[in-house]
């Protein structure tokens, strides 16, 4: 297994709140998280239909029996089960004795602030960050290749082929985890709309322009939008508002959980056809930020990202809010460094009247800081937070 840089936040968790909720995309890793660090707990998965019924039978004399501890897999096929939960550990606290996992967030999370506010630590877990497979022998040759295999777990740990990983993964996702958030009759359409926002990665988001494109409502778009996020398939990245007043977009951008997911869906099957992919500043922006968003994850960390962009079209790639100070972050597929990648960084700090440090992460091996701001490999991303 390799380590996971969630592993210290995760403990730490365990000794405070008598439950831990790990939620996350779908493989990305959270039963094996969850038995690596609670080796002596039970494990039950109520995705056994055997199992399930069981419990839901009488879910008192199941946690009754439960005496160290126990790992209960995907909780969200019996959300009533929290209520008993809470009970038993009103009755009897013992700090991470249960530890549950959901690959859906919105409808396990619902659950959890009813049954135990207060009572749950909620971990999410993501797949692999670019640390996490340089200090195993996983890693990648180039960004290329990192954007061809992607970051889940599986790939790594089983020697998969990537492109058949994600079409599997598609299917999977479409077929099971679609219809038991909400039933969807026209899955292809679906399926379609999922390649169109590939298309559109790191680029402000149309909800109607796209609606009008697949012919469907602007209500349906918005409900399967929140499919997304509730499976943890999409990460959207919020404009940074400041005193900027009306000169500043008011849209998201979006970006896929993992950027491997993505390629796939855009029918890039090769290495050699992502590297002569029009659009490859965008994946390689996605891993970046995603790497970066995962990263904070799995810190204790309170920063929060945005994207700044005017009406003027000036913009920043990725604002880092750590509450003292705002990083502006250019994100260039470039092998060299040109002056010019400085210019939205710059305007960024005329308007917001602070000087504050900046990064732009490339994919030269050449690093040094100019004019306040660190040139840096993609691989060197954690030195943003130095």
């Amino acid at each position: 297994m390799i380590q996971r840089d969630i592993t210290g936040k995760l403990k730490k968790s365990a000794k405070s709140y008598g439950v831990i909720s790990i939620t996350g995309p779908r493989q990305s890793g959270k039963t094996t998280l969850a038995k690596a660090v609670f080796p002596k707990h039970d494990y039950v998965n109520l995705e056994n239909l055997r199992e399930l019924e069981k419990i839901k039978r009488d879910p008192l004399s199941f946690l009754n029996s439960v005496k160290g501890g126990v790992i209960i897999d995907e909780i969200q096929k019996f959300p009533d089960l929290l209520s008993y939960i809470q009970v038993a550990i009103d009755e009897s606290f013992k700090p991470g004795k249960f530890v549950i996992t959901g690959s859906q967030n919105l409808l396990l999370l619902n659950q959890v602030s009813q049954s135990l506010a207060g009572r749950v630590s909620i971990i999410r877990l993501y797949p692999f960050t670019i640390s996490e497979l340089l200090s195993s022998k996983n890693k990648c040759k180039n960004y290329i290749e990192q954007i061809y295999y992607g970051f889940y777990p599986a790939i790594y740990d089983k020697n998969l082929n990537p492109v058949e990983y994600y079409e599997n993964y598609i299917n999977t996702y479409v077929e099971r985890d679609v219809r038991t958030i909400k039933n969807i009759g026209d899955l292809s359409t679906f399926v379609k709309f999922l390649k169109i926002l590939a298309t559109r990665i790191g680029q402000l988001l149309n909800l109607s322009e796209i609606g009008a494109q697949l012919g469907i409502s602007h209500k349906t778009i918005t409900s399967w939008i929140s499919i997304l996020q509730a499976s943890y398939i999409l990460v959207f990245l919020e404009p940074h508002y400041n005193n900027f007043g009306k000169r500043i977009v008011k849209s998201p951008k979006v970006y896929f959980t993992d950027v491997g997911l993505a390629t796939n869906l855009l029918n890039l099957n090769s290495k050699n056809e992502i590297a002569n992919y029009y659009a490859l500043g965008s994946l390689f922006e996605n891993l970046v930020i995603l790497d970066i968003y995962k990263s904070i994850l799995n810190s204790s960390s309170n920063d929060n990202l945005y994207f700044f962009r005017d009406k003027t079209g000036n913009e920043v790639d990725l604002l880092v809010d750590k509450g003292s100070e705002v990083v502006p972050v250019e994100i260039k597929s470039s092998s060299s460094f040109h002056s010019d990648f400085l210019k939205g960084i710059e305007y960024y700090r005329s308007i917001s009247k602070e000087q504050n440090s900046g990064a732009i992460i490339y994919t030269g091996k050449s690093s040094w800081d100019v004019k306040n701001t660190k040139l840096l490999n993609y691989i060197d991303i954690p030195k943003i937070f130095d």
